[in-house]
């Protein structure tokens, strides 16, 4: 959990609608390298952790006997069944809690997954638990973006979205510190997930990266929802200020980009692969 914070349920209160439309797609093929990387033959549970809308939920649910997807924010689980239903994807179960209320009588699984949601909780005590619940053998996954610059930039046919502008604009209504629910993140989000995991008994590190390569179209309305599917600018954070910031933004989006169309590349998705031991 990040130093100096403590968790609420406003975390992304107001998020869960902006969601899938505003967050760019893991790198294609992900959840194809992460079956062939650990021999899934749709046995087992998974269990998503911090699931939000199912994204990874329902890419993976394919390959298991049952999936399901455990977050605190209802209005996420809302919107990960009506996913769930568009893609007919009928072996999930969606459960408010949060990590730490874990095993909620859910053990044993074969697959744990923790998509860019691990950060959040108390780590070594989250990490522990879901040991326990791991069948011999099981896995801990934790998947993220690949941060840093792009290894191979392809060219955009439009401007890229204008992250640092937004930032600004953002810094004038919220302040320049993060924010984060009701607090603020000082020291950022911790990292390390590797001296965790071996704290918690696991073994066996394997890090796979799934080539993002493509790019995207991105409209002002995916820009908006991306900027409110985000923590630090939930919008309930605005408070009544929420529809004066939205116009300053969309106005700062057609400055940049007359035309009103971005372009942004997928990232490669990273993805780390902790074992149980067998015995």
């Amino acid at each position: 959990m990040p130093e100096g914070w403590n968790w609420d349920p406003t975390l992304f209160k107001g998020s869960a609608a902006y969601y899938a439309q505003g967050r760019m797609p893991y790198a294609p093929g992900f959840a194809e390298a992460m079956a062939t990387s650990m021999d899934l033959d749709g046995r087992g549970r998974l269990l998503d952790v911090g699931c939000g809308p199912g994204i990874v939920t329902l890419a993976l649910a394919r390959y298991f006997e049952e999936a399901v997807g455990i977050d605190p924010d209802e209005g996420m689980l809302a919107e990960a069944r009506r996913l769930a239903g568009e893609l007919g994807v009928n072996s999930v179960r969606w459960i408010q809690a949060r990590a730490e209320d874990l095993p909620l009588g859910l053990a044993p699984i074969r697959v744990a997954t923790f998509a860019q949601s691990f950060h959040w909780t108390d780590r070594d005590a989250v990490a522990s638990t879901v040991f326990d619940m791991l069948v011999p053998d099981g896995k801990f996954v934790y998947l993220s973006d690949l941060k840093g610059p792009l290894e191979n930039p392809l060219p955009l046919p439009h401007p890229a979205p204008p992250t640092a502008e937004i930032d600004e604009l953002v810094a004038q209504y919220l302040g320049s510190e993060r924010r984060a629910g009701q607090g603020v993140l000082r020291q950022g989000t911790p990292d390390r997930e590797d001296v965790v995991m071996t704290r918690a008994g696991f073994c066996g590190m394997q890090r796979l990266v799934v080539r993002g390569g493509i790019v995207l179209d991105r409209s002002p309305d995916d820009i908006v929802a991306w900027v409110f599917s985000v923590s630090k600018t939930a919008p309930h954070l605005f408070g009544p200020r929420l529809d004066e910031f939205e116009r300053d933004l969309r106005a700062l989006l057609h400055r940049v980009s007359p035309d009103d169309v971005f372009s942004e590349q997928v990232r490669d998705t990273e993805i780390f692969i902790w074992t149980k031991p067998a015995g």
